[in-house]
């Protein structure tokens, strides 16, 4: 695959590739007063030691390698030469306990730097895999990620470098705890994404689209960007009531479940009367996905890895970087658990087989699909995980943009003009996201989980990634307890690499 280098300097983030896409488009380095302090203190290498001292420790070691490289997929008699882990899409899953020790060595085969952030997961700040808190992995080198995770639940794992979140490099990361009771028969994890690489407009031609013809659809009173001369993928999508305008800016070739499409999709098999849970992660760039399985109703469990209320549901709503796990109850034949693209036409599908029958056309929509949707304002955080409703500390995070020239901004700054929100340790912050802008933007905090207050003033369910509707506001709530600094991200891969980015610092 031709691609062009990314400069492995230490200083340089998502978007950075953009530029040199760009021919020279200006997005420079960040500037080094926002790195770690010096040893010791509250805020440096010290102070991210004492914290992975303090997580539990099981004395247990949990080994993998991930090798990132160009590999030739098959999607299903569809070829894709592409970005992987391992030579497959998904990579291998990374599965450990809490509390267990995790090594994981990177062997970095791609033509340019990169990383392996590790999404969700409130780990130590030097092993995130985002820049400058862990430096990028440079061509033809290695690195050995390190960490533990005091938390169950379903995570995953990326790239933080560039457009490589629009191709094939991502894996399921799930953290059991082993003193749960179990509540299941069997398990399914069903990654999402959506799919242009090899098949289609490369990312970066994409990305220069966006940029080249703005984002005309996102004005006021247009409902949506019309397919772009010239620039297949950039455009045609529709507008999206779930997400409150546009569903996004760019419309694929395919949707996959664990990396097949539709009409050559994957099987799961169970027994009939078999709860099983399963763990639904999306991993798509631009995509929001309306997850239903067909004659089931789900139970949701968990949002981003923490547990909530059960609540039941006919399909749930997840925006890039979300997770949901859900238990169903398997009934008897052959049942397409169908993915729909939010505003894009298209949907992405598997099949949960427990007995003899015929799974319907490809392009079939479960009328689940149109039933009671679970959004984040329908969920609790269960009692045990709940947070103290008190803060001590207001932050704000305002989410801009200059649509004509597809710039994203947080609090009116690009990533490489970012002034850092900054707390200090044991702080009880709030953090209000306030879209300005007319497109939704799932926001992800790396190194927390926070938890969301909902319209009513309730406090709703611990996540770490939350969808922001357009001329709308979320607030949640975090504890400053993993000192470092951190990511503040739009997960829409485009938006990033445009400047949706900031920093969340511990000072003093």
């Amino acid at each position: 695959m031709s691609r062009r280098p990314l400069t492995a300097a230490p200083m340089t983030r998502r978007g950075f590739l953009a530029a040199s896409v760009l021919g020279g488009a200006a997005l420079v380095a960040c500037s080094r007063s926002t790195s770690v302090g010096a040893s010791g203190g509250s805020t440096g290498p010290g102070a991210v030691a004492a914290a992975e001292a303090a997580r539990p420790h099981t004395g247990r070691t949990v080994n993998a390698r991930l090798i990132a490289r160009a590999a030739d997929i098959d999607l299903g008699g569809t070829k894709a030469h592409t970005l992987a882990y391992n030579d497959q899409v998904p990579g291998p899953l990374i599965r450990a306990n809490v509390g267990d020790d995790i090594a994981i060595t990177v062997d970095n085969g791609l033509d340019h730097a990169s990383s392996v952030h590790w999404h969700g997961i409130a780990l130590r700040n030097d092993m995130d895999g985002a820049a400058p808190a862990t430096p990028d992995i440079a061509s033809g080198s290695s690195f050995t990620y390190r960490f533990s995770s005091p938390y169950p639940g379903t995570y995953w794992a990326h790239p933080h470098t560039g457009l490589d979140t629009d191709y094939g490099l991502y894996v399921p990361v799930i953290i059991d705890d082993p003193t749960e009771p179990a509540r299941y028969d069997a398990e399914w994890i069903v990654m999402l994404d959506d799919w242009t690489s090899g098949v289609g407009t490369s990312p970066e031609q994409i990305f220069q689209g966006l940029r080249s013809m703005g984002g005309m659809g996102h004005m006021p009173g247009m409902g949506g960007m019309g397919a772009m001369p010239g620039t297949p993928g950039v455009g045609g999508v529709g507008p999206s009531d779930l997400l409150g305008g546009d569903a996004g800016d760019v419309t694929y070739p395919y949707y996959l479940i664990n990396g097949r499409i539709p009409s050559a999709e994957t099987s799961f098999s169970a027994k009939p009367g078999q709860r099983i849970r399963i763990r639904i992660i999306n991993a798509a760039a631009d995509t929001a996905f309306l997850v239903a399985l067909a004659g089931h109703r789900m139970t949701v469990t968990h949002t981003d890895g923490f547990p909530v209320v059960p609540t039941d549901v006919d399909a749930v709503l997840l925006g890039m970087g979300e997770r949901y796990d859900v238990i169903v109850t398997a009934g008897d034949g052959v049942f397409p658990l169908v993915a729909s693209a939010e505003g894009k036409s298209a949907v992405a599908r598997a099949l949960l087989s427990t007995g003899a029958g015929t799974a319907p056309d490809s392009a079939f929509r479960p009328k689940e699909l149109t039933g009671r949707v679970g959004t984040v304002d329908m969920f609790t955080a269960a009692t045990e995980v709940q947070q103290r409703p008190d803060s001590d500390l207001s932050l704000s995070a305002r989410l801009t943009g200059s649509m004509m020239h597809y710039n994203w901004m947080i609090n009116g700054r690009r990533y490489d003009q970012t002034v850092p929100l900054t707390v200090r340790q044991g702080q009880r912050a709030t953090l209000t996201f306030a879209n300005d802008t007319m497109m939704w933007h799932p926001m992800h905090l790396h190194g927390h989980t926070f938890q969301v207050i909902k319209a009513d003033g309730s406090l709703g369910p611990r996540k770490d990634t939350v969808i922001v509707k357009p001329m709308q506001s979320v607030a949640v709530k975090f504890v400053a307890d993993n000192p470092g600094i951190w990511m503040l991200h739009c997960h829409n891969g485009y938006h990033m690499d445009a400047g949706m980015m900031t920093l969340l610092n511990y000072v003093g």
